[in-house]
């Protein structure tokens, strides 16, 4: 028997009154919260239920009946449907006001320590076209928006390339513009999309598993080199040259053109063999004279300019004096590693994936830094007493978890070896809050600095000092 349909009510009038964490904006209504996407402080909707709990619902505007003087017109025509920029109605100026008191907030009410003051977010110089990497998802039939559906026209089911719909892993929207990466991204992608249409190229099916084309990632980076890579789900050489030959006659700008064959269920190529079709295997990123090796599987922040800024609020807070042994743990690539190590005697970064690492030796070698030792391995197995005994005693140690913060058992070998500054750089607030009431015993926080890598999204990241206690 089938599961009868819920009969979630519509509220009327619902006062949006504040933006809570993930960027969730909210009301109250008969004292339980609702949660309401696209909306902001101000606004007064009618919000249709969708999903129903004991202390909050959520819902989605179906009217409004007054909008927020906050508000402003959203310069992307895809605002709403592929999921990304949310935040693109409201300006600049309050969005980092929203991310500021998510910090303060998170850290006050998760983490329960004392808190120096918090410094103001360093927003990003460029609100568009800042994101040096994408990915684009091919379909073979295109997410019709809720217009296109309701009206009387004939609308072609035709193949897509762009964004997938937020929780809709086999859903894809036909990006005409993105604006949140630099020429000539958007231009390969349309190329790239048409010409496969044209000579007939089938756009993979999810759920079937069948089709050629199906993906392609396209990094811009702040040196002006371009690397293109195009996923295929089988080797049809034939269509794979023609496709590759045509990118690299309509683009010769292109520094690093390759290809791959993924034939497996999912969109993952790192355990794949990449293939160089034209150029280098590589590009270059550039911070402060330094030179980063970018490879196809390498990791770089996607915020170019804000990871200098990043960067540089880390290197000042871990206040080096020219004589410290610095442990970069999570060191990924090696960028804060090779970045902080000329203020520095040593630098030893930790990293789980192995092809990091070895990004990471590589840029150190191509620098000119022999100050650096890099291990790849499980944090929490490899950060232990022998290790320190090995690579000497930290005076600073330097997190940039991911999400999920630090495990315990990395928490608890960083106080037994009591190094006296600890900085640490945090995408989740809330899990860095966490973790900075386990230190709270032998730390105190002295300095607090968020940065906006993305504008238009809630995401925000936070860098923190710690001094040990004397």
């Amino acid at each position: 028997m089938a599961r009868k349909k819920a009969n979630y009510p519509l509220i009327e009038g619902l006062e949006i009154t504040s933006i809570a964490a993930e960027g969730k904006a909210l009301g109250k209504y008969n004292d339980i919260v609702v949660f309401v996407p696209m909306a902001i402080p101000g606004d007064v909707v009618d919000v249709q239920i969708r999903s129903k709990r004991r202390r909050f619902m959520e819902g989605f505007i179906v009217n409004f009946i007054k909008r927020s003087p906050l508000r402003v017109d959203p310069f992307c025509e895809h605002y709403g449907i592929c999921g990304g920029c949310k935040w693109q109605h409201l300006p600049y100026s309050e969005q980092l006001r929203f991310k500021q008191e998510q910090v303060v907030d998170q850290l006050s009410r998760i983490g329960k320590i004392d808190l120096p003051e918090i410094s103001p977010i360093i927003g990003s110089e460029k609100t568009t076209f800042y994101r040096n990497k994408l990915e684009f998802t091919f379909a073979h039939k295109r997410w019709l928006t809720n217009e296109e559906v309701a009206s009387d026209i004939d609308i072609e089911n035709s193949p897509a390339l762009g964004f997938h719909i937020p929780g809709r892993f086999d859903k894809v929207l036909d990006i005409n513009k993105c604006w949140l990466q630099q020429d000539p991204s958007n231009e390969i992608r349309i190329f790239t999309r048409d010409f496969c249409i044209i000579h007939g190229y089938p756009f993979y099916n999810t759920r079937e598993h069948d089709g050629l084309m199906r993906n392609i990632i396209i990094r811009t980076a702040s040196t002006g080199e371009i690397m293109v890579i195009v996923s295929f789900a089988r080797a049809d050489m034939t269509k794979i040259e023609t496709l590759m030959s045509a990118l690299a006659i309509r683009f010769p700008e292109i520094t690093s053109l390759m290809y791959v064959i993924n034939d497996k269920l999912n969109d993952t190529i790192n355990d794949l063999e990449i293939i160089c079709y034209k150029g280098r295997d590589h590009i270059f990123e550039e911070m402060e004279g330094l030179r980063f090796k970018i490879g196809p599987k390498s990791f770089y922040q996607t915020n170019s300019r804000q990871a200098y800024k990043l960067y540089s609020v880390a290197r000042d807070f871990a206040e080096l004096q020219g004589d410290e042994t610095v442990y970069d743990l999570y060191t990924g690539t090696g960028t804060i590693a090779n970045f902080i190590a000329r203020k520095c005697a040593k630098v030893v970064g930790v990293e789980y994936v192995p092809e990091a690492i070895e990004d990471a030796k590589v840029n150190s070698e191509l620098n000119g830094i022999s100050n650096t030792v890099f291990y790849a391995g499980d944090m929490k197995d490899v950060l232990n007493d022998s290790f320190i005994a090995e690579n000497g005693k930290p005076d600073v140690i330097i997190f940039d978890p991911p999400r999920a913060g630090i495990h315990e058992d990395v928490a608890a070998t960083v106080l037994k070896a009591a190094p006296q500054r600890i900085v640490y750089v945090s995408c989740n607030p809330a899990t860095q809050a966490r973790d900075l009431a386990i230190f709270d015993s032998m730390y105190k926080v002295t300095k607090i600095q968020p940065v906006d890598m993305f504008p238009h999204t809630h995401h925000v990241e936070n860098v923190v000092q710690l001094i040990r206690k004397q």
